[in-house]
């Protein structure tokens, strides 16, 4: 008799235990709460000549316990090729599409599939590539052109009223795309120990019709009327755990946008 009593006692904790996991697994599974899906343009692999790989992975790990993440990238050449070791160019051609794989272990889509009806906001990290490969900032300034497709996914998303977040030098787009924006690249003036050595962007940022707003190298800027992001990033010469927190700052300011629609 205790014998059958004690399988009986350990079936039924055992299926008490089976129905409290199912209906934990539900409650969590089946939460209203549901992931905004976000979309991430990066622009080669390596601060010369593409994406930063720090600012973009600090994208990615900013993402990714709280949104759905797909990375894109133009199928172009690169401008150019730097030697990362010398700083020396390079004779040879590399691919954007290609060298952005890089980073997000080959999870990238050409950027002529991404459609602003497929997502909720859009981030671009910086690095020189974000100024010769998704524009020509880096050889034309304020006189600069823009990527046919990157200038194609950012009218778009702004036409449907999506949260953008960019970093580093990538403001320089919506400097001049969009119409009376306003953004920050950190500094318009340098500082003694060269902490801001890129600091003429603001000027440029200003001839183009965009207002330029000084930030720390910790903060982002919100434009709340454009719902465009901006943070310095590594336009400030900094430590690699000061420039996790500004990208940090920009993917948390873009999802309270998000949270906002």
């Amino acid at each position: 008799v205790q014998f059958f009593m004690s399988v009986m006692l350990s079936r039924i904790a055992n299926n008490t235990h089976a129905r409290l996991y199912t209906l934990q697994r539900a409650l969590f599974s089946n939460s209203t709460v549901s992931k905004p899906n976000c979309a991430v343009v990066l622009s080669g692999c390596g601060v010369y000549d593409g994406a930063e790989v720090q600012e973009s992975t600090a994208v990615l790990f900013a993402l990714s316990k709280r949104a759905n993440v797909q990375c894109f990238a133009p199928n172009i050449d690169q401008m150019h090729v730097v030697n990362h070791w010398n700083g020396e160019e390079m004779q040879e051609k590399r691919n954007v599409l290609v060298e952005s794989a890089r980073i997000c272990r080959g999870n990238i889509k050409d950027v002529k599939e991404l459609k602003s009806d497929d997502y909720d906001c859009l981030l671009v990290p910086g690095g020189f590539g974000a100024a010769k490969n998704l524009c020509s900032f880096a050889v034309d300034g304020a006189d600069m052109s823009i990527n046919g497709e990157i200038e194609r996914v950012i009218t778009e998303f702004r036409s449907n009223k999506k949260p953008m977040g960019f970093s580093c030098i990538a403001p320089v787009i919506p400097a001049k795309l969009i119409p009376k924006v306003t953004v920050t690249v950190g500094s318009d003036t340098d500082t003694a120990d060269n902490k801001w050595p890129y600091a003429e962007t603001a000027q440029a940022i200003t001839k183009m019709g965009a207002t330029h707003q000084n930030r720390g190298p910790l903060q982002s800027y919100v434009d709340e009327e454009n719902k465009v992001v901006t943070t310095p990033a590594y336009m400030y010469n900094g430590e690699p755990d000061d420039i996790f927190t500004s990208i940090k700052a920009m993917c948390d300011d873009v999802l309270k946008l998000v949270n906002k629609q």
